[in-house]
């Protein structure tokens, strides 16, 4: 991509992420209360919601409705004990652990060229002795959007498109943004950190803030990242050839060996918001970071059969030792994460009964 196309105004760059935010979005939704609207006394649930996105783009029965472009990776986690000073949670005792995981792009459509995306995504699951789980999704950029489930509704009517142009409609979008600034330190991150150049170099981010609890009884607030050992590049006009560069390039890197993230977890100070996804901390706690290990990434398999395709990354399944925060969005996330599951591996049986019956 070219510096050109890089730095649109704020406006018109919606048009070229919009895509991006909404299915980023869509990772969202409501529980835990019902919210009503002046111009709408529906009721306004997880499955309303997820509904409004399916309406807004082609079916794609069995695919996941955001990030419905993806590859599985299987490997290890391999803890060095640091993170025990945090968190009792089994998962950061001395020693390896198995992992299973899905790294995408946000959007809809599962045939989507990989050039059109400007976030990267890593969804993990750790397998942990006593029959525990951790489950984490994670996006190439630090914040999100919004900050509440009343400001993602709002973005996604802003972001839905003209029915006669098939447009976002600038003045819309103007009008959310007025109402919302503090969604503009999404946009304006994303205008000055390129993509990156395949799944290998990008690091990750939870967004969401967590509660870690030791084994004295302490507590802390955290957010973590994974940090990848490849360095940094942006990605280019040559990598936007392939429709298909991210999937392919992590294949090729794989043949050579394993590729390794440090998983860093950052400690809040007092005064360090946990429950506003849309506000960094300051870059000081950065100095005080644990990395706790190692992800280590050794296989890749096609979604169709690979390992990840039955998983549902709900970010709340945490073993002892990892809680939520008051971050409302959690436990939206965890909603339409089962809405999502429950509609495309019901289109999977159905489809599968078809066949079935046509023998």
């Amino acid at each position: 991509m070219t510096e050109k196309r890089r730095r649109p105004s704020l406006i018109s760059r919606y048009a070229l992420i919009a895509a991006t935010i909404g299915g980023i979005a869509g990772l969202f939704a409501w529980t835990g209360g019902w919210i009503h609207w002046p111009h709408d006394q529906q009721t306004l649930t997880s499955a309303r919601l997820i509904d409004a996105f399916e309406s807004d783009t082609s079916p794609h029965p069995g695919f996941r409705r955001n990030h419905a472009k993806g590859v599985c990776v299987s490997g290890r986690f391999e803890s060095n004990g640091n993170g025990a000073q945090l968190s009792r949670a089994s998962v950061f005792e001395r020693g390896t652990v198995p992992v299973v995981g899905r790294l995408s792009a946000p959007g809809f459509d599962p045939t989507q060229e990989d050039d059109t995306a400007m976030v990267r995504s890593f969804a993990l699951r750790f397998t942990l002795s006593h029959g525990e789980q951790w489950r984490t999704a994670m996006n190439s950029v630090p914040i999100f959007a919004v900050s509440t489930p009343e400001a993602l509704y709002e973005q996604l009517a802003a972001l839905r498109p003209d029915a006669a142009s098939g447009r976002v409609d600038p003045a819309k979008m103007e009008m959310f943004l007025e109402k919302h600034p503090e969604t503009r330190a999404f946009h304006e991150w994303l205008a000055s950190h390129p993509a990156s150049s395949n799944f290998s170099n990008a690091s990750y981010f939870s967004i969401d803030a967590f509660r870690f609890t030791n084994a004295q009884g302490n507590t802390h607030f955290v957010r973590w990242s994974v940090v990848p050992d490849a360095a940094y590049q942006p990605v280019s006009t040559t990598d936007a050839r392939d429709p298909d560069f991210l999937a392919h390039d992590l294949s090729k890197r794989l043949e050579r060996g394993p590729v390794r993230w440090h998983l860093m977890i950052t400690p809040a100070a007092p005064g360090d918001p946990t429950n506003d996804a849309t506000r960094v901390w300051p870059q000081e706690r950065e100095l005080h970071r644990v990395d706790a290990g190692v992800v280590v990434i050794d296989r890749a398999e096609s979604q169709i059969d690979g390992a990840c395709r039955d998983i549902n990354f709900d970010p709340l399944i945490l073993p002892a030792g990892i809680g939520p925060s008051d971050d409302p969005l959690l436990a939206a996330r965890s909603s339409a994460y089962s809405v999502s599951f429950n509609r495309r591996t019901q289109e999977e049986a159905q489809a599968a009964q078809a066949g079935n019956s046509r023998r």
